[in-house]
């Protein structure tokens, strides 16, 4: 017998918004509202979009020298990672695959880390056993709302003006409506935004908050991945996973120099090894000629009719107008202008490797 779906703190609010309901990591999340997957996310890259966010793994890891002991598992230097900050990474194993990835804020007496809700029963116990003197403790009594798009700053700022002083990938203590609120300025859409963990208890009442503004609307899992595979992002379980690297992942940006150079994190051999040779294969962003959306696990083809490699991610990107992707090519292959066939439905699609991402990254930095 399956366990019943979860539920956050915002449940009855998407059913009262029309929010169609669908099990996501063994959560009940909403796909879509009234207003579309296509509406949603153009409201996103336009104006701003409200995301409930509660069902990934809020934690938080109180001791000395959290980061130095964090930097054991994790190739970033976390060790140097200011307080009110925080930085993206990723677990990885003994063989350099990506155990999942993850933010990282400095919060000043502790550190706060978001895990995918995938991989929650896996990254908890992870660093409970791995961070010694660390006291891991996941909360559960806190939803997160993720306010993104250009208007984010407006929606939130008028709420909450400390909102407005921060830089991407900051992060502060601060009121929103009387309540004490953990405010980072980061997302996953790749548009301006904040990701904000709120008590449970007052949850709704500031989604509502958020919503009553003019430029704000709801938006569901749907939208949220058209967004993130514009912009180029990574979802776990999709474009990387254990048996991947970071340097295959294309994720070589968030590893700092010195942990690239001095190692001393699982799988540093290989990571090291395909930095300075290469990896294996690449993930690259591909745009289908046509008009069908190819999606994960299409076989992709050099212009000699040989297999190089796999799309991982695709499907319709409404601000390009058009079908998006990510895959991995062999090495040998990738580089932007190329062109490939995608082998949809049996037949051979053109496509092209271009550089991600698609759209413009719009961070306020």
């Amino acid at each position: 017998m399956t366990d019943a779906p979860k539920r956050t703190p915002l449940y009855d609010l998407h059913v009262e918004l029309g929010g169609k309901i669908v099990d996501f990591a063994g959560w009940d999340m909403p796909v879509q509202y009234p207003l579309g997957i296509m509406g949603e996310h153009k409201q996103c890259r336009e104006k701003a979009a409200l995301f409930d966010v509660s069902h990934m793994g809020q934690v938080i890891l109180k001791g000395d020298n959290v980061g130095e002991k964090l930097e054991a598992l994790c190739p970033q230097a976390f060790a140097a990672l200011k307080e009110g900050k925080a930085r993206y990474g990723f677990f990885t194993n003994d063989a350099g695959g990506i155990m999942d990835d993850l933010i990282v804020s400095n919060a000043g007496d502790h550190f706060f880390v978001v895990v995918n809700a995938s991989m929650r029963h896996q990254d908890i116990p992870h660093m409970a056993a791995n961070l010694d003197g660390v006291e891991v403790t996941e909360i559960f009594d806190r939803a997160l709302v993720a306010v993104q798009g250009p208007a984010a700053e407006n929606v939130v700022g008028t709420l909450c003006p400390a909102a407005r002083e921060l830089k991407f990938m900051e992060t502060t203590l601060a009121d929103i409506n009387g309540v004490e609120c953990r405010i980072s300025r980061l997302g996953y859409t790749g548009e301006d935004g904040y990701e904000i963990s709120i008590p449970e208890a007052n949850a709704e009442e500031i989604a509502r908050a958020f919503l009553a503004h003019e430029d704000c609307e709801a938006a569901g899992l749907g939208a949220r991945d058209s967004l993130r595979l514009e912009a180029g992002l990574c979802l776990y379980g999709n474009d990387i996973d254990d048996t991947t690297s970071p340097i295959e992942g294309s994720l070589i940006w968030a590893i700092q120099k010195r942990r690239r150079e001095d190692g001393g994190f699982p799988g540093a051999a290989r990571i090291q090894r395909e930095i300075a040779e290469g990896a294996a294969k690449k993930l690259v962003g591909i745009k289908p000629v046509g008009r069908a959306p190819a999606r994960a696990h299409v076989e992709i083809q050099c212009a000699e009719g040989n297999t190089i490699g796999e799309i991982t991610s695709g499907g319709f990107g409404p601000t390009v107008g058009g079908p998006v992707a990510m895959g991995y090519v062999a090495k040998g292959h990738g580089e932007p202008g190329e062109q490939v066939n995608l082998i949809i439905r049996g037949k051979a699609q053109p496509a092209e490797i271009v550089a991600l991402p698609f759209v413009k990254q719009n961070y306020k930095r």
